[in-house]
């Protein structure tokens, strides 16, 4: 009898205990069990409910009582379990529709012995079931990269737009350290998971610049990225299970975004520029003022170059190119500056980019050995700072231009169909190499000039 007695009780605690209500009947509809979570959703406690026979009176309409008690107890026939919904009566009068999952009992005889029956609100199922198919759209085939990161920052759900952006099939991501799968940023990356394991969710998204690897090499992509902070609702103090980690790959739109503002600053600064030269009597002081505002954002040094003499226009006789005005090449900034050279042309070797773009009549570019992948990188991303390129001096200083500059950019400076001379706009190692656009933005500058320029040698003569 003790030990029955310990059974009935370790019954009762694991009824008690469960997070279903669930009820029981015996074969004559009679209730027999009742548990506290059917006692919260009703109202109608264990003693209560125990004894009565179905819901007829107490919890259930009498017009309804019978249909669900015919409901109910047709499962203890019936193989399998038998879903159904009801409207209940709860103890202070209110109605409440209700979801069971019933299923019927056999004794030891083999005999149908009773029917248990399982319910819940229905609104509580339809959003557990509404979390359920969240989560599995999400890790399914969402529109944005769904992660989930354990408390050491190991993936442990991928979806599929996720392991795309990787790289990598779903499976073999899985528990595999950030720093396998993310090749550059991965300590940004790092340092936002154990921000919000710590403090919490950002409250805004973050932007995150990565590089992952590829089959023809590294990618450098912008991740806009959410995060939450995943906690067991099991436990009595939130414990943190990991991170879930959202993103998208914005590179596309942020590249668009960065070229838009560079091309509205340029076109402010040119349009600055022809307002304060329009403001210069010399014209060649106009000529350094378009240079000075060109620089912004766009180079560290400028010099501008112009033909010694007479040069008719396709003579096969060497450029001879004098050094007439240039920005200060000491490690600091400032305005171009006239130069006093004496006429003594440049000591310019050949295949110099300036005599280079002499020949061509058009733009042409250089950047020193060694720096061609950090300028790839920077470009890639967006034209963010990159680590000093360590690159001797001698590169520069023997085309003669400040030791400093690691890129050149070399434009023709063309007047009434007339080549003049050559600006060269110079970057340092902090800088990305020149592309197309900047080619193309100094060439509209260099017109410019160039205008200037020709109007100072006709009133000079």
């Amino acid at each position: 009898m003790e030990r029955d007695g310990g059974g009935s009780d370790l019954l009762a605690a694991l009824l008690d205990g469960m997070d279903a209500a669930l009820c029981a009947f015996d074969a004559n509809g009679v209730i027999t069990h009742w548990n506290r979570e059917a006692e919260r959703i009703l109202g109608w406690s264990a003693e209560e409910a125990v004894g009565r026979r179905g819901f007829a009176g107490w919890a259930a309409r009498t017009a309804d009582a019978d249909e669900v008690q015919a409901r109910l107890m047709a499962v203890m026939e019936t193989p399998g379990r038998q879903v159904d919904e009801f409207a209940l009566l709860r103890k202070d009068g209110g109605r409440v529709l209700i979801r069971t999952q019933s299923s019927g009992m056999r004794g030891a005889d083999g005999k149908p012995a009773g029917v248990y029956s399982a319910f819940s609100e229905v609104h509580e199922q339809i959003d557990l079931e509404r979390s359920i198919a969240l989560s599995e759209a999400l890790f399914d085939d969402a529109s944005w990269g769904v992660v989930l990161v354990d408390v050491d920052l190991r993936p442990t759900v991928v979806n599929g737009y996720a392991a795309r952006a990787f790289g990598s099939g779903r499976g073999s991501v899985l528990g595999r350290p950030l720093g396998e799968l993310v090749v550059q940023g991965v300590e940004e990356l790092e340092a936002a998971l154990h921000h919000v394991l710590a403090e919490g969710a950002p409250k805004s998204p973050a932007e995150l610049w990565v590089s992952v690897s590829a089959a023809d090499g590294e990618r450098r992509r912008c991740w806009r990225s959410g995060f939450l902070r995943l906690a067991s609702p099991l436990a009595e103090e939130p414990v943190p299970l990991g991170v879930g980690w959202m993103f998208q790959d914005v590179t596309e739109s942020k590249l668009a975004a960065q070229e838009a503002d560079r091309l509205r600053f340029r076109s402010s600064q040119l349009y600055r520029a022809g307002r304060a030269a329009a403001e210069c009597e010399d014209p060649m002081e106009a000529a350094t003022v378009y240079l000075d505002f060109a620089l912004a954002g766009f180079a560290d040094h400028a010099l501008i170059d112009l033909v010694a003499g007479e040069r008719p226009e396709g003579s096969a006789a060497p450029v001879r190119l004098v050094r007439v005005a240039e920005t200060p090449s000491g490690g600091g900034s400032g305005p171009g500056m006239p130069v006093e050279t004496g006429g003594i042309p440049v000591r310019y070797m050949t295949g110099h980019p300036a005599l280079q773009a002499m020949d061509r009549n058009g733009s042409v570019r250089a950047s020193a050995p060694g720096a061609s992948a950090a300028a790839a990188a920077s470009a890639a991303s967006g034209g963010s700072p990159q680590a000093p390129v360590a690159v001797p001096s001698a590169w520069a200083t023997s085309r003669q231009w400040p030791p400093d500059s690691v890129h050149a950019l070399c434009t023709v400076l063309r007047s009434r169909g007339r080549s003049l001379g050559v600006v060269t706009f110079l970057r340092g190692a902090s800088r990305a190499a020149f592309e197309r656009p900047d080619a193309v933005y100094a060439e509209d500058v260099t017109i410019r000039v160039a205008a200037a320029l020709d109007l100072s040698a006709v009133l000079s003569d």
